[in-house]
């Protein structure tokens, strides 16, 4: 556990961060605390689409209790191509305080679930980091997951350290120009290898124990069609400049939703070979697949 007073002064970091905002590189400086919208969508108040057991992630986090989601709403890339755009894109849910989170936690652990799963938690930072702190108060240690998608603040993540077990990071884009395309995020790439390194730093390679991940970085990265090449850079960035023994999830279950249809070279499903080819690279370099 991370000293109380310690706790306190990052938790105070993380609440100056959100007003004026910059949580996430985008910097919009918008008043949270008057609920002032950026880029997100995201209000002062943290809101959440659904909560429960998910059996649909990745083993090593699934176990025999399911993964505890917390879906929340918003976010800070808006893809082009979101399969979630209802939820990212609209921020549909209800507004929750500190209690209604670390409630939802303590239900999620007496339920059995394997972990704590924050989905898509960049701009809730500081009320994630308080129900995190208070729930561990109520004796829940359950592993916490930080489920985001790669377009993080370095200074933010920081803030998050002794508090966060489990990164779990898209790496969505190796170049800018496809960053800027789909996500209006040129400088996603260099956000991206920042934050891993930040994220590797706090909690090292994957700890998996009785098959269950404890503590550690686990990068997914969804193939994208025509996507071939920026997978393999990331892969061989991972390899190379991470760990050896970086667990990666190979995704491909892309198909076009929200807006691919106005990019024709997205506008398809990735073929098997592209995904097989991907698959193939990851474990010619050595990076450990998760699946």
């Amino acid at each position: 556990m991370v000293p109380d007073d310690s706790i306190e002064a990052q938790l105070a970091d993380l609440r100056e961060r959100q007003s004026p905002c910059r949580l996430c590189p985008r910097n919009c400086n918008v008043s949270r605390e008057g609920d002032d919208l950026g880029y997100c969508g995201a209000p002062r108040r943290a809101v959440v689409a659904s909560t429960g057991p998910h059996f649909g992630e990745e083993r090593v986090l699934v176990g025999t209790g399911g993964s505890g989601t917390l879906f929340l709403s918003g976010c800070n890339l808006r893809c082009a191509f979101c399969q979630n755009c209802s939820i990212s894109h609209q921020v549909a849910g209800a507004r929750w305080g500190t209690e209604d989170m670390v409630y939802a936690m303590l239900r999620l652990a007496d339920g059995g679930c394997e972990n704590i799963n924050v989905v898509t938690p960049t701009h809730y930072a500081p009320q994630i980091a308080e129900a995190i702190v208070e729930a561990r108060r109520h004796r829940m240690y359950l592993p916490i997951v930080y489920n985001c998608g790669g377009y993080e603040s370095v200074e933010t993540l920081r803030l998050l350290d002794g508090l966060v077990n489990i990164y779990m990071p898209d790496f969505k884009f190796w170049r800018r120009e496809s960053a800027d395309r789909y996500a209006h995020a040129p400088d996603y790439p260099q956000r991206a290898r920042e934050s891993v390194r930040e994220m590797y730093r706090q909690v090292g390679d994957l700890v998996v124990e009785n098959e269950i991940a404890r503590r550690g970085v686990l990068v997914r990265h969804l193939v994208m069609p025509g996507g071939g090449k920026e997978g393999s850079e990331i892969l061989d960035w991972l390899a190379t400049e991470i760990s050896i023994d970086t667990y990666v999830n190979v995704m491909g279950q892309y198909r076009p939703a929200h807006r691919a249809h106005e990019f024709p070279e997205i506008d398809r499903r990735p073929t098997d070979a592209e995904i097989l080819d991907l698959k193939t690279h990851a474990r010619q370099l050595g990076l450990r697949l998760a699946e």
